[in-house]
């Protein structure tokens, strides 16, 4: 479950101890839980905030930039924190199939966070075509309308049910959907209170 945190929450004095309790509550292991922060809260950030990122880093939580590439900063930043998550903003997603700078681009960020160490995820995918390019630029996620609309949580949960009725059924549809890895519009840290899903991520593996 990826989760948007904003620079205020790292100003609340126990939001570790909120995220542990959470995490206890619902019986999740840390490492089902990702926060993702945008790329300009993430290059303001101070020795605290930097201190807070690497406790939940080293309790096993995924920390992703979200947005990447639309910040106006040198890369620096990436070396002194805590990241495991790179994620493509859908502005450099959106032209892929027609605009070839969009393509340098999205081939030169999945570059980065290879070499860096990092999970590369490309948002706003809504084409096969889409999909098929970041495939070959060895992108490791995508996220958007090509794997699902927004559901409202009664909905998503019965289509999270016909899902896995197809995987058992098509022995071909794990490779398509991939990894069981949702991304959360909307979550309430005080209840974990699921409040509109927005996006399906999954592995870009071929599979025809």
């Amino acid at each position: 479950v990826a989760v948007n945190l904003a620079a205020r929450h790292f100003r609340e004095p126990r939001l570790i101890e909120r995220i542990q309790g959470l995490l206890a509550a619902y019986n999740l292991p840390p490492g089902a839980l990702e926060l993702e922060l945008t790329e300009s809260t993430l290059i303001e950030a101070g020795p605290s905030m930097i201190e807070r990122l690497t406790a939940l880093q080293q309790m096993g939580l995924g920390l992703a930039i979200d947005d990447f590439g639309t910040g106006y900063s040198s890369l620096s930043y990436l070396k002194r924190l805590p990241i495991t998550v790179l994620k493509i903003d859908q502005s450099f997603v959106r032209e892929l199939a027609t605009d070839s700078d969009d393509r340098t681009l999205t081939r030169t960020i999945v570059t980065l966070g290879h070499g860096l160490g990092l999970e590369v995820v490309a948002e706003g995918v809504e084409t096969e075509e889409q999909r098929r390019i970041l495939l070959e630029q060895g992108c490791d996620l995508a996220q958007g309308y090509l794997f699902s609309r927004p559901l409202p949580a009664e909905q998503f949960a019965a289509w999270l049910i016909r899902q896995d009725h197809e995987k058992a059924a098509n022995p071909l549809y794990p490779q398509r959907m991939g990894s069981d890895r949702l991304l959360l519009s909307k979550v309430n840290l005080g209840g974990l209170a699921v409040m509109n899903i927005s996006k399906w991520s999954g592995p870009l593996t071929d599979y025809e």
